[in-house]
């Protein structure tokens, strides 16, 4: 049993580097053109290399929200996520090869759409729309 939660736990800290070095990936690539209210955001046959991420980030004040809708060729880990000092927050989190839903910002900042293939890459289908809150 010993040899068991070792292991364990060299594969929980192995993961949190991975999460740590995803982060700092996703925040280099959240470098695209900003996103307007009302513009919908789109893209096709977006090609993921295995293991890679593709991120669209935005800023997002309180009450914002953002549809999104995605199809890939195969499951992806999908994740909108914000930093809150040094910690990584992520109020969505799926895996799958097809989703679409709506999140509404509770905190002003700047979120990242992020989706991360697996062993076999992916190619992916997305659209965004940032919808403003009414003041």
């Amino acid at each position: 049993m010993r040899g068991a939660a070792a292991a364990h736990r060299f594969a929980m800290r192995l993961r949190r580097l991975a999460v740590t070095c995803a982060s700092v990936l996703t925040f280099a690539a959240c470098t695209s053109s900003p996103m307007v209210a009302g513009v919908p955001q789109t893209a096709d046959h977006v090609v993921i290399a295995p293991y890679a991420t593709h991120a669209q980030c935005l800023d997002m004040r309180r009450g914002d929200r953002l549809d999104w809708r995605f199809d890939a060729t195969a499951s992806l880990a999908f994740d909108i996520h914000y930093r809150e000092s040094n910690a990584l927050l992520a109020p969505v989190v799926r895996n799958a090869a097809s989703d679409a839903g709506t999140f509404e910002a509770h905190e002003p900042a700047n979120y990242c759409v992020t989706w991360e293939a697996g062993a076999a890459g992916a190619s992916l289908d997305y659209r965004l729309l940032l919808r403003a809150a009414t003041r």
